[in-house]
């Protein structure tokens, strides 16, 4: 499963998305309404357990979490410049 796929995953799994096919890679959760602050947070939780990355205060920003496609750009873009780093839930490829 890649980054984007376990993302969504996720993204279906902890909010309340009324028709998931129609839950775009590039849907804007926040300004959607799909996920509030609290919600943000819990997605902070996600990718920092499951990828393995630490994010910073600055780096909650909406051009890093505001949608799947986005968030698994940020994920890549942290794993890269951490350099290679092993993980235990399979494969984190990203897109």
């Amino acid at each position: 499963m890649t980054v984007q796929q376990r993302i969504r995953a996720f993204i279906l799994e902890n909010f309340y998305v009324s028709d998931p096919a129609e839950l775009a890679d590039d849907a804007l959760l926040v300004t959607s309404g799909l996920v509030d602050s609290t919600g943000v947070l819990e997605i902070i939780a996600f990718v920092e357990e499951e990828f393995g990355i630490r994010v910073r205060d600055d780096e909650t920003t909406p051009d890093n979490l505001e949608s799947i496609e986005r968030i698994a750009s940020f994920v890549a873009r942290k794993r890269q410049a951490n350099g290679p780093t092993s993980f235990t839930s399979g494969d984190v490829s990203a897109a």
